[in-house]
């Protein structure tokens, strides 16, 4: 299970949280549900819930960007089911149906969203990954409909200062190098199974706060997300406030997918008129995100003002990591040159490295388990490209 690092929640009384916005976006009201889209756009009101429901996998921040960028102006932040809804607009027009985005981590007691999914049929899509995919694929199986990640954000970062040699994860193992990571990862079995770290120098200790990097002066790695971490440990983080070098999971042979849209045989069943409309307008929504991402960051910003729960985000933070996304190509188009679809072989090869991993954790894995059992490019609209 990849768990969203929680950043700083000790550190709320010093940090302020610098949220922008305005205009009508920043409204509390929501847009009475039915409207009827204006000529010419795009009607989801004959084959989508009335309602859309959809799950991430923590607080409100850039990652979510492009979810939030299907919530129209007028939109709700409902800070006791701990929700933001609205209508679900597709280039900036109604399309006849509302939209819901709830927000994981504290909101749901750190629950897995393949769990939530299955405790309530109500929501049509949660952010699910390949491994949990793999993992879940006997007991809890999910299959995923839309990549806004072509490249798994999360990260193993270190100071260059004290390792200046240490270009990859790999490189920590020879000087034996704590690495602290969220306990039950399975990226990290693949680590030490293959040789990229020791058993050793492992630590499942991290509990998403900054407090041990820093007080570790160095010496110690961790997990993080390239997106949020390296800024906010250089930009944000008072006792530290210098940069971190970092390599991606990805780059370091765990090549899962992650934080993609997904959901339960049964949703995917009784949802395929709907998705065949819906998820070309997600990948429409994520191509408007990444270009123009100001209006929905202030949406964003405003939710974590209003949750209020200890999660720590500020303008800069969201608008470096928009920037981090394109950067190092996190969201780009896939193999076959679109956007949002799933590289069928690269999952393929996934399940195969994984799969032994797994078995060796307990989990249960679907014998036999294939790439179409997990994800499918079915509802993907191949005009739909990052320019």
């Amino acid at each position: 299970m990849m768990k969203r690092s929680l950043l700083g929640i000790s550190m709320v009384a010093a940090l302020t949280l610098s949220a922008c916005g305005g205009g009508d976006s920043s409204s509390d009201t929501t847009a009475p549900a039915g409207d009827a889209p204006a000529a010419g756009a795009i009607d989801l009101s004959g084959v989508c819930p009335a309602k859309v429901i959809l799950q991430t996998d923590w607080n409100p921040e850039s990652e979510h960007g492009m979810l939030y960028q299907l919530i129209g102006a007028g939109y709700e932040v409902d800070t006791e089911k701990v929700a933001v809804r609205g209508d679900l607009v597709a280039n900036g027009e109604k399309t006849g149906v509302q939209v819901e985005v709830r927000p994981g981590g504290p909101a749901v007691g750190y629950q897995q969203v393949t769990a939530l999914l299955y405790q309530d049929p109500e929501i049509m899509l949660g952010f699910t990954s390949t491994d949990e995919a793999v993992s879940n694929s006997v007991e809890k199986p999910t299959k995923a409909v839309f990549a806004p990640f072509n490249i798994n954000p999360q990260i193993i970062m270190w100071d260059p200062a004290t390792y200046a040699d240490a270009k990859t994860i790999a490189d920590l193992k020879e000087p034996g190098v704590k690495v602290r990571y969220f306990d039950g990862a399975a990226y990290m079995d693949y680590f030490t199974a293959n040789g990229i770290l020791d058993k050793k120098q492992v630590d499942g200790t991290y509990d998403g706060t900054p407090a041990s990097f820093v007080a570790a002066g160095g010496k110690d790695a961790q997990q993080g997300f390239g997106t949020a971490e390296p800024y906010f440990y250089e930009k944000v983080l008072k006792d530290w406030m210098k940069p971190v070098a970092y390599q991606y999971i990805h780059d370091a042979g765990w090549t899962a997918y992650a934080s993609s849209l997904g959901g339960t045989p049964e949703s995917l069943s009784k949802n395929a008129e709907c998705l065949k409309k819906l998820v070309p307008v997600m990948q429409q929504a994520l191509l408007d995100y990444v270009q123009s991402p100001d209006t929905t960051n202030a949406m964003i910003l405003d939710a974590v003002n209003q949750f209020n729960n200890g999660w720590v985000y500020d303008a800069g933070q969201a608008a470096a990591s928009v920037e981090k996304q394109l950067a190092d190509k996190l969201v780009a188009n896939s193999p076959d040159g679109t956007l949002g679809s799933f590289d069928l072989q690269r999952v393929t090869d996934f399940i195969a490295l994984a799969t032994p991993v797994y078995q060796t954790t307990g989990a249960k894995v679907k014998e036999g388990l294939t790439a179409e059992d997990i994800v499918t490019n079915e509802f993907i609209d191949p005009n739909i490209k990052l320019g």
